[in-house]
Formats: C-alpha cells, sequence, structure tokens
C-alpha cells in the first residue's frame, strides 16, 4: 500500500506554532504544511523555515492556506470592503458569511470579485516565500518534490461554492500550474465502525463532515477533468484531537478504503501550538480559546512524531 500524506495546517499562524511545525520537520515527519498568508508574523515565520532549510532531511510539500475568515486582507480594505470588517482590514465576513454570499444573488457577484482580489494577493505572496524555500532547497541539496501551486484554505473555506469559483478563475487568470487542491472529503463510515469511540468525537465535527462532503462532489469532478489525483482527507471529525491512540485504531481501514478507490489519504494534523501573548485581533478569540492555545494540539504534535505509517 502506498503511504499516506502526512499533513500539518497553519504553518506562520503564530511563531510558536510554526516553531512547533518546524520541529516535526527536522524529524521527517511531515510530506507536506500549509502556510497562512495573511497574519503579522509571516515574514518572521517565513525567516524560521529559510533558516531551518538546509538542515531538514527533505522540504516538505508547500501549500497556500487561504485564510479569508481571519487575518488580514492583503488586497486592502478598499478592495475587500465586504470581506473585512468596517473600518478595518480584519477578515470579518467568516464562513457562514460567505456561505449566505454563495446562495444570495444580489451578493454573489460583488463577494466573488472582492474574493478575486484577496486571492491573487494571498496567492502572490506564498508563492514568492516557496519559490525562495524551492531555491534554498536546491542550493542544499535538500531533496523537494513540489512543482506547482498547491491550494487549501483555513477552515476549508476554498469549498464553498462562491469561493471555489473564485480560486479557480485566479489559477485560470493568472496561469499558474495547479498540482494539488484539497478535496475536503472524508469517509465518515469508518468513523462509526467502532461503536466504543462514538462518545469521543465531538457533534459538530460531524456536521462539518456532512457539509464539505455535500461540496466535494465538485472537486471529484475538477480533479478528474485535469488529471489530478483524488483524495480523501482524514481530519474533520477527529479535528482537534487527531491522537494516536484513535489514529492507530482506525488507521488501517482508513488507508485500505484509500487503496481501494483509488485515492490519496491525505491526515490532516494541526500540531502547532499558540501561546495566549500571541493572540492578536488577527486571531478570533473563540477559536485561538477553544482550539489553538488548548494542549489537545500537542497530542496532535505527539501523534506526528510518535505514530508509524
Amino acid at each position: 500500500m502506498s503511504k499516506p500524506d502526512i499533513h500539518a495546517d497553519d504553518y506562520a499562524l503564530t511563531m510558536n506554532t510554526s516553531r512547533d511545525m518546524l520541529e516535526c520537520m527536522r524529524e521527517g515527519r511531515l510530506d507536506s504544511i500549509s502556510i497562512v498568508p495573511n497574519m503579522c508574523c509571516f515574514e518572521k515565520c517565513m525567516e524560521l523555515l529559510y533558516g531551518a532549510i538546509p538542515n531538514l532531511p527533505f522540504l516538505p510539500l508547500l501549500s497556500v492556506h487561504l485564510d479569508f475568515v481571519e487575518g488580514r486582507s492583503l488586497a486592502g480594505r478598499d478592495k475587500t470592503p465586504d470581506l473585512t470588517k468596517p473600518g478595518s482590514d480584519l477578515m470579518g465576513l467568516g464562513w457562514s458569511g460567505l456561505f449566505a454570499a454563495s446562495y444570495l444573488p444580489h451578493k454573489r457577484k460583488k463577494v466573488k470579485a472582492q474574493l478575486k482580489c484577496e486571492i491573487k494577493a494571498q496567492l502572490a505572496k506564498v508563492q514568492e516565500a516557496i519559490k525562495k524555500c524551492m531555491e534554498i532547497a536546491a542550493g542544499s541539496g535538500v531533496p523537494c518534490g513540489q512543482k506547482g501551486l498547491r491550494i487549501d484554505s483555513h477552515q476549508h473555506a476554498h469549498m464553498i461554492p462562491v469561493v471555489w469559483e473564485a480560486v479557480l478563475e485566479v489559477v485560470r487568470e493568472e496561469r499558474y500550474t495547479l498540482e494539488y487542491i484539497r478535496n475536503s472529503k472524508e469517509l465518515l463510515g469508518i468513523f462509526l465502525t467502532d461503536v466504543s469511540l462514538y462518545k469521543t468525537y465531538r457533534p459538530v465535527n460531524f456536521v462539518k463532515n456532512r457539509i464539505l462532503a455535500f461540496y466535494s462532489h465538485r472537486a471529484d469532478r475538477f480533479c478528474r477533468a485535469n488529471g489530478m489525483k483524488q483524495m480523501y482527507l482524514w481530519g474533520l471529525v477527529m479535528s482537534g484531537r487527531m491522537d494516536r491512540e484513535r489514529i492507530e485504531r482506525l488507521y488501517g481501514k482508513m488507508r485500505r478504503r484509500a487503496e481501494r478507490d483509488g485515492r490519496t489519504l491525505e491526515i490532516l494534523f494541526h500540531p502547532g501550538l499558540t501561546l495566549p501573548e500571541e493572540v492578536t485581533p488577527e486571531i478570533a478569540a473563540e477559536a485561538a480559546e477553544d482550539f489553538y492555545m488548548r494542549q489537545d494540539r500537542h497530542v496532535e504534535k505527539e501523534a506526528v512524531l510518535g505514530v508509524q505509517w
């Protein structure tokens, strides 16, 4: 069976998040990572990565972690007034607002145009940094398998219809070579095969799983049409606590199903912890308290470092 893609989200969310992820990279435990474009610590976090690359066993594949729900607008509030908070360049429309805009004809066209401005700015910023990473890796003799643009997003917002359309239009208009776009398609049935685990899942994560599954067919069609390998994601139902014990209990079933269906299995972790002093207005206070600062992130880091794939 082929090895799964061990992936970590949220590099450059905060400095400590990035340091934790770098520890996993130094051990050669991450196949790919996602880089947040629009936090004030971006440049400092990238400098950490640039400096670490010569001593890495290999450079993980690097994705642009498009962010429309937190951080600041890189295009500027003049170009993204409906995406930002009034009088601020902080993102403010949120997941629910983007979802609503997908089904409100009077808002959809306007929001999509603003999203395209923001997507162009975020892709350009991270792609420039990724190019530098690849150059450092090449100059240091560090293996790197990156070929083209890789895209995913914070809170899987790129799966929302208006965002999905805006992303693909920008990719086409800017003539990017797209090698990967995350399909947040997770196999719910696998989690239901072990009755003893039922009470360990958060009910809200089942809702996320079903919503994203509904929109996953569009991503499947796009990948088939463009000769891209289709995938399954593992990291929604267990989001926030991808712990070693449950992973090892379900891993065989997940991997066999992905093999049977001819799909890549991407196992998604958030192994970086945000420190209390790192919480700024760019980060949603509720998300910081419920997720980014929880010790469960160290549980995920321990799983990344400890599970034998």
